[in-house]
Order: C-alpha cells, then structure tokens, then sequence
C-alpha cells in the first residue's frame, strides 16, 4: 500500500484520522489560499483542497495525499478565522439565530498514478439566539480566533447551537471521514481488514 500524507498541519485534522486507525504522516502544504475574483466558496475549497494534495506531492511522488479546506458561509459571504475578540464578536452576533453552512473540500491524490479524487461535503448549523453576554462569556472560555465561523464544536462550542444538519459530523471539525473512507476505498485502501473463515 503507498504511504498515506495529510497534507495538513492542523492537529483538528490530524486527530480526526486518527480515527481511522491508518498509519500516516503530516505535511505543510504552504501554498496561498486567496480566493480568486469572482470565485465561490464551493470553488474554493475544492480548489484549495486539491492544491493542497499537489503541493505536498511534490515532496511525496509514490504516495496518497490528502487535501482538505473549509470555509464558512452566511448567505454568500465568507467567514473567516476571526484571529481577535472583536472580530469573533461581530462574526457570532452576525450569525445569531441564523444557520450557517460549513463546505468542507476533500481531496485524494494519489501522486503515483495522478488521479485526484475531490468533492465538497456541506454542513449546516443552526445558531440559537445568542445574547452579547453569552456570546462574550463564550469566547472567554474557548478562544476559538483561529477557528472559520469563531467556534469550536468540539468544545464548549456546541452551547452555541440550536441543530446541526450534515451527513458527518467530523465533516464540521474540517475532515469527512465518510466520504474520505470511499476515496480510499476507491485507491484500494481497506479501513477493515476482515478475514473470511
């Protein structure tokens, strides 16, 4: 089986595919993830999840190489990491009883025969109705400035929510192991290995 890279350095990512029970390493795929005039956020993340993938195999070239990015959108427009208070502030009174979708891309490359598979998983969250002092007291407690959307759902975050609508769940934290275990699959990747009698 060829080595399996994430092309990521986030530890949110790193420890999702844990999960999965692979052996794989970590690579920073260093590239710059500005959007293009006129691109949207589906374009985007597809885009930058399968230029994640070539740039890692560039150092990789008999490997699979896993690609992911997200945004998150109100509407049609984009949030960001928030990076300070008064911005996570402004951006989780914006989404205040409103439901914002998360597009995850998703990206397999396999750098030996040069098939990229790639797709885009949404998920929606509903937000409660959320008061300044909620939202403050909140922020106190997770610092989540480097997160899309200022929120952790893995943590303290999910006081935040009303519902949470998406095929999986992981898909929100910024890696769909669901589909990710069919692109595998597609590459001959067997998460169980099960021994017929």
């Amino acid at each position: 089986m060829l080595p399996i890279i994430l092309g990521s350095t986030s530890p949110y990512r790193r420890e999702i595919l844990k999960k999965l029970r692979l052996t794989f390493h970590t690579a920073s795929p260093n590239i710059d993830e500005t959007p293009q005039a006129a691109e949207s956020a589906h374009t985007l993340v597809k885009r930058l999840a399968e230029e994640k993938a070539l740039a890692v195999a560039k150092q990789y070239p008999n490997a699979l190489i896993i690609g992911s990015d997200q945004v998150a959108v109100l509407g049609e427009h984009i949030l960001g990491k928030p990076k300070q208070h008064d911005e996570a502030v402004r951006q989780l009174t914006t989404c205040s009883g409103k439901t914002v979708r998360f597009l995850t891309g998703l990206a397999l490359y396999n750098s030996q025969t040069q098939r990229m598979q790639s797709l885009v998983d949404p998920f929606d969250v509903s937000f409660k109705t959320l008061t300044p002092q909620e939202i403050n007291a909140y922020l106190l407690a997770d610092l989540p400035y480097q997160c899309a959307g200022s929120f952790r759902s893995e943590g303290l975050g999910i006081y935040l929510f009303d519902a949470l609508h998406g095929s999986d769940p992981n898909s929100l934290v910024g890696l769909p192991l669901i589909q990710l275990i069919s692109l595998l699959k597609n590459e001959g990747v067997s998460i169980l290995s099960i021994e017929t009698p």
